[in-house]
């Protein structure tokens, strides 16, 4: 199983791979998850991907960020000098970039990232449709789910990665709006400001009810790899290259079956918030996988740097050679270092001297040739040549030595990259949104008003049956968004279907794969993340039928985006900002005290509603957007969708007039981040 490690800089990259890296990821200067990060430019990353083929560790470039329209063929240039480059594997997230990259690239290796929210085994025919490779699994799934999925994945022959070590974000990765609601700056576009690290409280003040303990799982890799884990990942480009290294050696040695209580106690004080947990994997969520890093835990870190930076002080001899020597009487010396993968170098020197007092043996030979210290080889076998009674000295033998080393790291640096080919970039052509229509959600039936005259779709979510309506209306269904048991789901699929519902609101490919092989056409959710016309494109590809632009869309250019399928926005409501499988309340009260919706309060008073949901829960905005007055911005797209909360029928019926009308706003109420240009 390959252990796979984070390189936020270039010394983070040479801790990583001294320490035991089968292959290290990392971001370039745009379009990463981490762009807070160091990162490396183009001549950074040249250098990185050459360190990386001499010692035979890949390089796997994020580009996992969500991109705007503009950004595609800046995306799609750095994706091409970077595979040129060497990179043997990009991982990505959004929709569009994936099926640029696909035609453009078409032997480049995509790895689908955790931002993408695969978390369940059905999203794999998706995820084959476009071109994936490999599948990095959500952080939240159990021991039992990723066995699982690994099974499912054999199938499609698609490689499965699991996050082994590293912080763990409070909410499912691809699902969270947070930062870019409360700060600005969005965590799917690699800003993430962490507001979840910051006082939440689901009672009295100083709490952190959105801060989860770093993850751990070294102790359960060689069981991953049992499972057909392909590939165990660090999370932690942010961090510094001792804690990279110290996290690699402990993977590396779990996999050995090797136990280092110094290394691991080290590992903890250098960073973590109050410890390890493995909530996720055993299934036991909870109080004890809430943690916050505290100054106790700063402290105790400046010791074990020292210690942890003697791991990767010096070169990791991980590359075996063979060597071969041939010293005849009367020809040129020969040497010849190959490394078993195709490259080798051949040095020679002058015709060997006669031995005058001493004559040089084969032992010798063997023993300056094959001192590799200092260097990433290390010998696997010699074959030595040698006629008798001749004398080579050492200074000969280091020279052709030094030699060899030099001119095969530089053989393996080289990499030969597959033509691309010729592609040329096209954008969709924008259409004009015709027959714009509104779409309702609610939670429960009894919060639907009497008249739902303007309405063309009703959407209520998939346990909750259907009442009797006089008005020819669309019955929506909104699966989970966050799926666990798919039988279930598929089971009351098949229920509504008979019943007449005909439509599926879908969050994530694994619900838009269940929906689709029930029958039913597919939505898609904001919560794609699509942000342009090529996701919309990829889209429909899949099986949607309409799209729900991202929350995080700027405004004045969504109308480039209404291309391939019917397009709408989350037009009104509270947005979920987190989707969380950890219920934040539980720390404060029972499920029975909080009767499925409580509140979260943060450090300045302001109040987020928590509802909960099918196994999983969801934190939503303090105050609705409201967009009924903006008529002009609503006209580019097909459909509107309302979603309300806690309003009650009347209020909602008010609420559905003012679209149909273009109504002022009344009461407390945001614009959302439609209008933010957020970077």
């Amino acid at each position: 199983m390959e252990i796979l490690s984070p390189a936020g800089n270039f010394e983070s990259l040479v801790a990583a791979v001294r320490s035991g890296a089968d292959a290290v990821y990392l971001g370039l200067k745009d379009f990463s998850a981490r762009r807070n990060a160091e990162n490396f430019d183009l001549e950074e990353f040249t250098r990185a991907a050459e360190y990386c083929r001499v010692r035979g560790v890949k390089v796997y470039v994020a580009l996992n960020t969500m991109i705007k329209q503009k950004e595609i063929p800046v995306a799609l240039s750095a994706a091409k000098e970077a595979y040129a480059r060497g990179a043997d594997a990009f991982i990505v997230s959004d929709l569009g970039l994936i099926s640029v990259l696909r035609e453009a690239l078409p032997k480049a290796a995509l790895h689908a990232s955790t931002q993408m929210t695969v978390h369940s085994p059905a999203a794999l025919k998706a995820l084959k449709a476009l071109g994936i490779k490999r599948a990095v699994l959500s952080r939240e799934m159990s021991r039992e789910q990723i066995r699982e999925f690994c099974a499912e994945a054999k199938r499609y022959d698609i490689e499965v990665e699991v996050f082994v070590h590293g912080a763990l974000c409070m909410c499912v990765s691809g699902q969270c709006l947070l930062s870019s609601a409360l700060g600005g700056r969005s965590g799917n576009r690699g800003l993430c400001a962490g507001p979840c690290r910051l006082e939440f409280s689901a009672k009295g003040r100083g709490r952190y009810d959105l801060s989860l303990k770093d993850l751990s799982l070294t102790a359960y890799l060689n069981e991953l790899k049992e499972m057909g884990v392909a590939s165990a990942k660090i999370e932690g480009r942010m961090k510094r290259p001792e804690y990279v290294a110290a996290a690699t050696a402990a993977c590396k040695k779990a996999l050995e079956g090797q136990s280092d209580s110094e290394l691991t106690g080290a590992l903890k004080d250098v960073f973590s918030r109050s410890g390890f947990t493995d909530g996720y994997f055993k299934g036991k969520r909870g109080a004890d996988m809430f943690g916050i890093r505290t100054k106790d835990d700063a402290a105790v870190s400046s010791g074990a740097f020292s210690y942890l930076h003697g791991i990767y002080r010096n070169e990791r001899a991980s590359v075996p050679v063979d060597i071969t020597a041939t010293i005849k009487n009367g020809e040129s010396i020969k040497v010849i270092f190959s490394d078993g993968a195709g490259n080798s170098s051949v040095q020679t020197a002058d015709i060997p001297d006669k031995a005058v007092n001493k004559k040089t043996d084969k032992d010798a030979v063997a023993a300056s040739l094959s001192k590799l210290g200092g260097t990433p080889y290390f010998v696997r076998s010699t074959d030595i040549s040698l006629d008798d009674g001749l004398f080579v000295g050492a200074s000969c033998l280091n020279e052709l030595r030094r030699r060899a080393v030099e001119d095969l790291s530089a053989k393996r640096a080289r990499k030969s990259v597959l033509p691309t080919g010729e592609y040329t970039l096209s954008e969709p052509a924008v259409r004009k949104a015709q027959n714009r229509r509104l779409y309702a959600r609610f939670n429960s039936v009894s919060s639907i008003p009497s008249d739902l005259s303007g309405v063309a779709g009703l959407i209520l979510p998939l346990e909750t049956d259907f009442p009797d309506q006089k008005e020819n209306i669309l019955k929506i269904t909104h699966l989970p968004r966050y799926i666990t048991d798919e039988s279930k789901v598929l089971s009351r699929l098949q229920t509504l279907k008979e019943k007449g519902v005909t439509t599926a609101y879908c969050d994530t490919l694994c619900a838009l794969c269940l929906a689709k092989d029930s029958g039913f056409k597919v939505i898609a959710s904001n919560f794609f993340n699509c942000a342009n016309s090529y996701g919309v494109t990829a889209a429909k590809m899949l099986g949607a039928d309409e799209i729900t632009l991202s929350a995080e869309t700027y405004m004045p250019s969504a109308k480039q985006l209404i291309c391939d399928l019917p397009t709408g926005i989350f037009a009104y409501g509270r947005l979920p900002l987190m989707l969380t499988l950890n219920c934040p309340i539980k720390n404060a009260k029972t499920c029975e005290q909080c009767k499925k919706t409580s509140f979260l309060t943060d450090r300045m008073g302001v109040k987020f509603p928590v509802y909960c949901r099918d196994g999983y829960s969801e934190v939503f905005n303090c105050a609705p957007i409201y967009l009924a007055d903006k008529r002009d911005d609503l006209s580019a797209f097909d459909f509107l969708l309302l979603s309300f909360f806690d309003e009650t029928p009347d209020t909602a019926r008010k609420i559905i007039d003012g679209y149909m009308c273009g109504g002022s706003p009344e009461g407390e109420f945001t614009r959302g981040i439609y209008y933010n240009n957020i970077p």
